[in-house]
């Protein structure tokens, strides 16, 4: 198989949006329809997704490559054998997400923040049910 130019690669994985991505425009129009309102990227630990200040909920959209999920859905045993198929700067990219995402997640909890996290794969698959069992912890906050 023949390996793609970095800069191809490079320039394609550029033009993946960090922010209003598809899975978090369906959960938005999910939580709308449920008549939650929310505040969107807002400026605390991580920057979430999705934020209701009042009851002190982040929730964050990961997406599957960017945090380390990929190898579930690809059928695969371990992380490690999914990023075995990587570069070492993706590999390396990615393993620092996963552990900045562990990092925000403990100073959140620390600021009494409950840190909800959703991969994108659920979302495009469970929008709904999700959307149901943020709007239950929001009723139970």
């Amino acid at each position: 198989m023949k390996k793609r130019d970095k800069n191809i690669t490079s320039k394609i994985m550029s033009k993946i949006p960090s922010a209003n991505t598809k899975p978090e425009k369906l959960l938005g129009k999910e939580l709308f329809v449920l008549g939650l309102r929310y505040r969107k990227q807002y400026k605390i630990e991580g920057k979430p997704d999705f934020v209701f200040v009042k009851k002190r909920i982040a929730i964050f959209v990961d997406g599957d490559f960017w945090h380390g999920n990929n190898w579930k859905i690809r059928g695969l045993n371990t992380l490690e054998e999914e990023l075995a198929r990587y570069s070492k700067f993706w590999q390396d990219k990615i393993i620092r997400n996963i552990r900045r995402d562990k990092i925000v997640n403990k100073k959140l909890k620390q600021q009494n923040w409950l840190v909800l996290r959703f991969w994108e794969s659920e979302i495009k698959m469970n929008c709904a049910q999700i959307a149901l069992k943020i709007l239950k912890i929001y009723q139970s906050r």
